[in-house]
């Protein structure tokens, strides 16, 4: 059953417009997201989901330089634009990140994926209790349970942000969490401000725009300099997270 990462990335965020073809030392924030899950070891192919419009012609041929495959769908709904990508590239399992977490951990998403399998869920993620830093975000599901969603969900910020549909119906699938031993959930490393840019490029200079360091030497590098967790500490997070 082929596991497929789908990766959402489009021009047009409200309060950081452009930030996933942003400059993170060296390459694009998309270009850190696809570099580092290709590392993970569960994956057998990377979509990236963007959207119809024409400002994401620019996305497309981010993707063409990436050397990564795409599929192009609605701009609001994105439940549906994962649906369709997931029939399109013959998906049985999709793991979901956005393309505005360019720290996305691929231990983690074996991790998560490896939860998802161990327990026969429906649907896995690390999210739920969060106890990693945001950005780290991994949701792994069946094809059949985003069909479901697909075809059941109807409010339009179940359309929007893809997965509610699934936790807010616990009833209906089974569910699994990966949580950490501690809780890091203070952390802050996506991307949807300045103070969130400013951050994350710092990290990757710490790492000398390298991009192969693990989520567990970031935190070692927040605990040797606590200050750089102020950079974007007094961000308010969206009540829901769409790229």
């Amino acid at each position: 059953m082929k596991i497929a990462a789908i990766v959402q990335a489009r021009m047009g965020s409200t309060r950081l417009p452009g930030k996933v073809l942003m400059n993170m030392e060296g390459k694009t924030v998309l270009a850190r997201v696809v570099g580092r899950l290709r590392r993970a070891t569960r994956l057998d192919e990377i979509v990236v989901a963007t959207t119809a419009s024409v400002a994401d012609d620019a996305i497309v041929q981010e993707c063409h330089q990436l050397e990564v495959e795409y599929f192009r769908g609605s701009e609001n709904d994105v439940l549906d634009r994962y649906c369709r990508a997931a029939r399109v590239r013959a998906a049985g399992v999709v793991v979901r990140v956005t393309s505005d977490c360019p720290v996305i951990d691929p231990q983690l998403v074996d991790e998560t994926v490896g939860i998802f399998q161990q327990k026969g869920a429906d649907y896995a993620s690390n999210v739920f209790p969060r106890s990693y830093p945001r950005g780290l975000d991994t949701e792994v599901f069946t094809i059949a349970a985003l069909e479901q969603a697909c075809r059941d969900a109807h409010a339009p910020y179940q359309r929007e942000h893809v997965t509610p549909y699934f936790y807010e119906h616990p009833e209906l699938f089974r569910l699994a969490s990966l949580r950490g031993q501690l809780d890091y959930s203070q952390y802050r490393w996506t991307l949807d401000t300045a103070e969130d840019l400013m951050l994350l490029r710092t990290i990757y200079a710490r790492f000398f725009n390298r991009d192969d360091f693990s989520w567990t030497e970031v935190i070692r590098l927040m605990d040797h300099e606590p200050e750089l967790a102020e950079l974007n500490s007094q961000v308010v997070q969206k009540a829901m997270q769409g790229a």
